[in-house]
């Protein structure tokens, strides 16, 4: 189920600095900073909306089934960055996270992420929790 667009459930925001150790050799953010900047935003999410607790006592957990990121501007130790992530789409089996990173009012990168929810003691996927399901619905403004 796809939403309209100015509608993002399960938003979070996040500040990250950016630190010495996230530099390459160019003086850019390394790209695999931006799969660290991903995750905690994840992690906020969860927090927020479906904490990682709740899911593992149902013996369930999410699992990344790919990460694309699209780098528009290069950000550098001095920048100040926001993160955005929300719940794009959620199907019954399959969801998809979009992330935005800005450096003050420039897009900097934009980020998706599809990922499922699995039983820990088969490995294989599950229908996403109903109560996340609910939630979505209501958020995109679905009875």
């Amino acid at each position: 189920m796809t939403m309209p667009e100015a509608v993002k459930p399960f938003l979070v925001e996040w500040s990250f600095p950016v630190r010495t150790y996230d530099i390459d050799f160019a003086g850019h953010v390394s790209n695999i900073v931006y799969i660290r900047w991903l995750e905690d935003l994840r992690l906020e999410m969860m927090n927020e909306y479906f904490p990682l607790s709740e899911l593992l006592s149902r013996g369930q957990a999410p699992v990344l089934r790919s990460t694309t990121i699209d780098y528009k501007q290069p950000i550098t130790i001095l920048d100040e960055v926001r993160g955005y992530m929300w719940m794009r789409e959620m199907e019954k089996v399959r969801m998809t996270l979009e992330a935005h990173f800005y450096k003050g009012d420039i897009l900097a990168a934009t980020a998706t992420q599809t990922g499922v929810f699995i039983d820990l003691e088969s490995k294989r996927p599950v229908k996403i929790p109903e109560h996340l399901q609910r939630l979505f619905q209501q958020q995109i403004g679905m009875p």
